[in-house]
């Protein structure tokens, strides 16, 4: 596992925020999302950090001064950046490309990449000072889409830190915007894959028509408030899960079930572990949310360079008795089953549904939701100082849903390649937790902690 969080602690200076607008003119229109983009569940901003290195062969350039030139040229291709958000009738999100642009800050740190440790991970001390929360920019109507902000540190390195208004794109989306940039910094006159708007592909039917079951939507009430815990009341810690940590964990599983991806395998202990650790009445109900890339699920119907959020989220619900008191390969058996529930019908599905319940959020009441962004590419993303150190989420948990884990590519403190998981937990029950997930590590039989 990962060691707990250090106490680093540096000063940032920040230049007053402005507005990079496309390099060029830019058309005034009006761009619909589609019906999975603008459903509330996808209204809030997701924050996103990239750490550089020094490199000798940059020696004189300024990143700075790189990256707000290539966003300008960026902006003129994926020019609804620069625009912002309305909202119409049924609460369609629309956006208006008026050609403000978005928000950049530079700034400079008096720190170096290598305090931060051999194994950049959330939490990452001072985010708040390296992703800075212009105040009034945060909305999700009529404010910048993007905010990016470019620090520079003492050993020439540097940290690229953004928020991104998620009705706009997924993880894909947004590294596709990326390297564009990082295109037109290293020297490129056009993105290397032209950006697609047509988010007409993913509305819904007409008329529309829910086909499938969609358990992530249920309306279920927060009778004990386990969402709206105070900020400081929670804790944030990294899980680290390499070659050895996966192999054992595979001991636990079935034969039956020994096929199971990294990812399944993963979603079931850490889903498991973590209900233990929150401990809910033996008889309620819980859930596991699994965020799937759907792009495979369509068969060549979403073209490439389309930017729009194109995942589904996946639910399977059970008891906490019955999860906790069964064992590995009933909730293995649960994760496979929401994962294979996503197909094209079943996003056809999801934008119906959000028509006619009028764009409703996915269920945060006892709920564990987990996104896997190992090949999202963020540490591919280079802007002529090589790839990322670190890329990716800068955090797990929300302020409005603790309860969402991110799968992070990342290595070890021995160089060795994994999965870093992002947990964001009431401290109590964070300490019941790393007790669960420790014991699993260490080949102990499972045995229920209720």
């Amino acid at each position: 596992m990962a060691p707990p969080p250090t106490s680093l602690v540096f000063t940032v200076r920040r230049c007053k925020p402005e507005l990079v607008a496309p390099a060029k003119p830019t058309p005034h229109e009006f761009k619909q999302l589609s019906d999975i983009d603008d459903q509330e569940g996808f209204r809030f901003q997701i924050p996103v950090i990239q750490f550089y290195k020094y490199d000798p062969s940059m020696q004189g350039r300024d990143p700075v001064k790189v990256i707000r030139e290539a966003l300008a040229q960026t902006l003129v291709f994926y020019y609804p950046f620069a625009g912002r958000l309305r909202e119409g009738p049924g609460r369609k999100l629309v956006v208006e490309c008026t050609g403000e642009g978005m928000l950049f800050i530079e700034a400079d740190a008096d720190v170096t990449l290598e305090q931060f440790g051999n194994a950049l991970q959330p939490p990452f001390p001072c985010l708040e000072e390296l992703l800075f929360d212009v105040p009034g920019s945060g909305g999700i109507l009529n404010c910048p889409l993007l905010l990016i902000q470019v620090t520079r540190l003492k050993c020439g390195g540097f940290i690229l830190a953004l928020r991104l208004n998620h009705t706009m794109s997924d993880g894909y989306g947004l590294v596709q915007f990326m390297m564009a940039v990082g295109d037109f910094a290293r020297g490129a006159r056009s993105p290397s894959i032209l950006p697609v708007w047509q988010r007409y592909l993913l509305n819904a039917r007409d008329p529309p028509c829910v086909t499938c079951e969609h358990r992530a939507y249920d309306e279920v009430v927060d009778a004990k408030g386990s969402i709206n815990i105070p900020p400081e009341n929670m804790a944030h810690r990294s899980f680290f899960f390499g070659p050895t940590e996966v192999s054992t964990l595979r001991r636990f599983v079935p034969h039956r079930l020994s096929q199971c991806s990294m990812f399944e395998l993963l979603t079931a202990c850490l889903w498991r572990c973590r209900t233990i650790a929150i401990q809910p009445d033996r008889n309620e109900e819980v859930r596991i949310l699994c965020l799937v890339n759907a792009r495979p699920k369509f068969n060549r119907l979403l073209p490439i360079g389309y930017y729009g959020n194109a995942f589904a989220i996946s639910a399977v619900v059970t008891t906490t008795q019955k999860l906790c008191e069964n064992s590995l390969g009933y909730a293995l058996e649960l994760v496979k089953k929401a994962k294979n529930e996503v197909t094209q019908e079943h996003m056809q599905s999801v934008a119906d549904l959000m028509v006619i319940r009028g764009r409703p959020s996915f269920t945060m009441v006892r709920s564990y939701v987990v996104s896997d962004v190992t090949r999202a590419g963020f540490r591919e993303v280079d802007f002529g100082w090589g790839k990322a150190a670190y890329g990716g989420p800068a955090k797990g948990g929300l302020p409005f849903f603790p309860g969402l884990s991110f799968y992070i590519p990342s290595k070890n403190g021995l160089g060795e390649d994994g999965i870093i998981v992002p947990i964001c937990l009431p401290t109590p029950a964070m300490e019941r937790f790393v007790k669960e997930l420790d014991g699993l590590l260490r080949d102990k039989t499972i045995v229920s902690s209720l």
